[in-house]
């Protein structure tokens, strides 16, 4: 059955953007781009050194707004609309939240997880792999090949 609604989180990779190729290419329906803005903190900064700043925040919800503007120009060069999301969390959490809270039945989204060496593609493709485990609907996800 063909999707009514399909999301496509953006990261601003080339892989983010080949999955917005796809879903445009690939489905006649609602489709949403979804930027995932995450905040910065002690916790996650190295050794805790980094203090939280909203310099830091306005530049990364900056960068986002750019990047879902670069998604509707992908759309409509294809003669296509998106309706554009920026959301603030954990990356794979606030994905699944965003399926949950807006009936989205389809996600297409890019994954860094092809590298060969294991431990990167543990921490590259740890977003895409939650969200093909957790989420509630059917995950498509758009790889580079391997050579």
């Amino acid at each position: 059955m063909a999707p009514d609604h399909v999301l496509v989180p953006l990261d601003g990779s080339p892989l983010s953007a080949d999955a917005l190729e796809h879903a445009l290419e690939t489905f006649d329906c609602r489709t949403t781009v979804l930027n995932v803005v995450t905040p910065i903190d002690g916790g996650m900064s190295e050794g805790g050194i980094l203090e939280t700043d909203d310099d830091r925040h306005e530049t990364a919800r900056e960068r986002a707004q750019t990047l879902v503007g670069q998604a509707r120009e992908q759309a409509a060069s294809v003669d296509r609309t998106v309706e554009t999301a920026v959301e603030t969390g954990d990356p794979a959490e606030t994905i699944i939240e965003y399926v949950d809270d807006n009936a989205v039945d389809h996600v297409v989204m890019g994954s860094h997880g092809q590298d060969r060496h294991a431990v990167v593609r543990r921490l590259l493709g740890t977003v895409a792999t939650r969200v093909v485990g957790e989420s509630p609907v059917t995950v498509t996800v758009v790889r580079e090949p391997q050579t």
